[in-house]
């Protein structure tokens, strides 16, 4: 399980500092990492030589090991036995996210991950240090790429920053993949069957691992696939098709593969080189049922009922799927001009589709009459780039550490409507060179850091024709420059052995998902390198903490304040019931909680804690300068802002050989609303918006059989409750979901 160390703090940011809160999360055992920082070994001089817990090290944000307690700012680490606990529940790749990191989002239980948001915010995620998705055009398809089980462990970075390039708005997720730790060969084999007693319902998996490793080489290979069944929600009642893409009904399958080979004097060199390739592909068995919100739905209903699904197939129709395939190799030189080189090369390939839909922006009279037209959106995106660092350790002066590098990618992206071969959003090239510089300085029991990020950036947007629901309008391409310089600063102060405090301030950078502004014009004349709504978004993030590690446990304290002058929400557009961006100030607040204790050696006890408000404007400044952005009295709802959570677990080790885990999450319910008036023309807006909470109970108990492999059992929704998705409570196109009952999963691996 992973233990909110509160250990010491998350992230140095490379260049814009991430001042974010979390906690930096402790492991019970070593999981995969680069090396041994120097870091790491300060806390004993005179046992330098022993190992060290490598779950106090991260690399994401700093790209070199650096021991935690020395990172100002805060992380979570989540280890591999708690992703390994998670698998054994749910295969959804992001659950483990929802159970470990206080700031972040329900799971949205589906192969899209809309509303799952860390600290309010979209994160970047990126897969060994590769992004996913594209900010240029956000799919909300970018949380699953890769089968979970090659995951060693999880660098999550809570809150804006700039380290890793453009897309961090609410801080980076950052999956590592397994690296071979024992001499020899090692052959793993999962096999899965999970249910939920229904017919329909029988998912399974089968996957091989092999890992080799010798003295200068090891290899990596991995191979899995995954058939699903449907789902049923408490009342047993089969869950609606997501419009976005299910998990259900579908199948997956997942090649991975990783080698490296050391060499130079003393091994301070190597070569890496990775594969990957992740397809999630529809069946396209059943279709969606559509639900009832209740007597003010329309059409309306005396009892509500939420979405369901039917067997049957909409003629002409193509499976949704999530298309997955990275390339990437490193080279890695630990002795350079007294420092340590990085410099990693990839390419990653991504392509999404999505559900079949006859909403009124899809129509079109020149194909087939109103009304009747289904079509489904696709997006494909393309990225290339370099990213480099090098590290200086008693730069110019003991104690000073100098990390330097530069950023190159290049990111492409598109949407079409993919029955019918339109054009939606057009193509979009995104350039971007990016050098940084930061120094973090340790003085006794103080570090102080600092960095510097300068992002030039072009963005290169074709002329093209929107839709005929938006009237056909011819919109000029072009270019736009994004030039951005990005700060950050921060300090740690270690009390003693158990005690230590933090602030921080860092800025961050993104773009506000251009596809959305760019297929929604519709008034003539419109030029891109006009459109306001283009413009860049640059967080500014508060952050000061404290955490207390003792021999029996942990406990973490974060608050954090962030702000975007001219940022971005979610909205609903009335009319199409899709996603609209709002372009005004975004303030957000927020306190997380972590802690955990260790009774004696067969019990132990975690748990995490978030609270997050925000608000934003009723409306954005006018273009033609009548009249300045309102005040920030609109509060944030459930589409950027989760409700307060709240997850616990007790672990109890019952024997030598076997292990449970019962484990609980809740989100509580939440009442917003705000309401302005507008000055120049005398415009009234409000909002409201009320979301009722739920706890959900789950279990895991493990039990070796030693070399005759081991035997597991996970319960998902060990209660099978009845209840409605948080964000699907909030009234939105086709989205009247529940969320799963009980499944009932066992697990056999045997490693040969």
């Amino acid at each position: 399980m992973i233990k909110p160390l509160s250990a010491a703090i998350g992230s140095i940011l490379l260049v814009s500092f991430f001042a974010t809160s979390a906690h930096a999360q402790d492991s019970t055992s070593p999981t995969d990492a680069p090396s041994t920082p120097k870091a790491a070994k300060k806390k004993d001089d005179k046992n330098n030589d022993q190992p060290v817990n490598l779950d106090q090290v991260v690399v994401t944000g700093v790209r070199t090991p650096k021991a935690i307690d020395e990172i100002p700012g805060a992380i979570t680490v989540v280890n591999k036995e708690e992703i390994a606990h998670t698998l054994l529940v749910t295969e959804d790749a992001t659950a483990v996210l929802a159970r470990s990191v206080p700031g972040y989002a329900e799971s949205s239980q589906a192969m899209s991950n809309t509303g799952e948001t860390l600290r309010g915010r979209i994160p970047l995620r990126l897969f060994d240090g590769v992004p996913q998705g594209s900010p240029l055009r956000e799919g909300t398809r970018n949380g699953t790429f890769t089968d979970m089980g090659i995951v060693g462990r999880i660098e999550v970075i809570n809150g804006p920053s700039a380290s890793e390039g453009i897309g961090a708005a609410g801080g980076i997720i950052n999956y590592l993949s397994k690296t071979p730790t024992k001499e020899g060969n090692e052959t793993t084999i999962t096999t899965r069957y999970q249910t939920q007693g229904k017919s329909d319902s029988g998912s399974w998996k089968t996957g091989v691992t092999f890992a080799r490793k010798e003295a200068s080489y090891d290899v990596l290979l991995a191979g899995s696939y995954i058939d699903r069944g449907m789902t049923y929600d408490g009342n047993g009642r089969r869950i609606g098709l997501n419009t976005s893409g299910s998990l259900a009904d579908s199948t997956s399958s997942n090649l991975f593969a990783k080698l490296g080979y050391n060499f130079g004097e003393g091994d301070d060199q190597r070569l890496q080189a990775t594969f990957s390739k992740f397809k999630i592909t529809g069946k396209g068995d059943y279709i969606q049922v559509l639900g009832c919100r209740g007597p003010t739905d329309d059409p309306p209903c005396a009892t509500p009922r939420t979405n369901t699904s039917e067997r049957g197939h909409i003629d002409g129709s193509r499976d949704a799927f999530n298309d997955f395939k990275q390339y990437s190799a490193e080279y890695t030189n630990k002795n350079l001009f007294g420092g340590a080189l990085d410099i990693n090369v990839y390419k990653a390939d991504q392509a999404m589709r999505y559900l079949p839909e006859n909403t009124e922006d899809k129509q079109d009279p020149l194909i087939a009459p109103l009304n009747t037209l289904f079509d489904q959106s696709e997006i494909t995106a393309k990225k290339r780039g370099i990213r480099t660092s090098w590290t200086r350790p008693d730069f110019l002066v003991t104690g000073l550490e100098l990390h330097t590098g530069v950023d190159v990618a290049r990111d492409e992206a598109q949407q079409r409507l993919a029955l019918t071969d339109r054009l939606w959003v057009p193509p979009m090239i995104y350039n971007s060179v990016a050098p940084y510089a930061q120094l973090s300085y340790d003085i006794g029991q103080f570090t102080i850091s600092g960095g510097y990020r300068r992002e030039s950036d072009r963005l290169t947007v074709d002329s093209y024709t929107t839709t005929y629901y938006r009237n056909r309008v011819f919109v000029q391409g072009g270019k736009l420059s994004y030039k951005e310089n990005l700060r950050n600063i921060g300090g740690i102060w270690r009390f003693n052995d158990e005690w230590s405090a933090f602030a921080s301030y860092s800025e961050g950078f993104t773009l506000p998902n251009i596809g959305i502004p760019l297929r929604n014009i519709s008034i003539p004349g419109q030029s891109v390198s006009r459109i306001s709504d283009l413009n860049a978004i640059i967080y500014k993030n508060n952050e000061f903490g404290f955490n207390w590690r003792g021999d029996r446990g942990a406990f973490g304290a974060t608050h954090y304040i962030s702000k975007s002058p001219f940022g971005s929400s979610l909205a609903i557009d009335p009319n199409t019931s899709d996603f609209i961006l709002s372009r005004a100030p975004v303030r957000i607040e927020g306190t997380e909680l972590t802690g955990e204790w260790r009774f004696n050696p067969d019990w132990k006890a975690t748990a995490i804690y978030s609270h997050i408000t925000g608000k934003t404007a009723f409306w954005s400044q006018d273009p033609a300068g009548n009249y300045g952005a309102g005040a920030l009295k609109k509060p944030l709802g459930v589409l950027d802002i989760n409700p307060d959570k709240l997850a616990y677990a007790v672990t109890w080790n019952y024997s030598p050989h076997g292990d449970a885990t019962l484990g609980a999450t809740s989100l509580f319910g939440r009442h917003v609303s705000g309401n302005d008036t507008r000055a120049y023309d005398g415009a009234t807006f409000s909002y409201s918006e009320r979301t009722h909470g739920y706890t959900l109970f789950d279990l895991g108990v493990n039990y070796d059989l030693e070399r005759y492999g081991k035997l597991s059992l996970g319960v998902e929704n060990l209660l099978d409750k009845q209840y409605i998705l948080s964000w699907s409570q909030l009234a939105g196109y086709q989205n009247y979901w529940s969320g799963r009952g009980r499944v009932t999963s066992l697990t056999y691996t045997i490693t040969l």
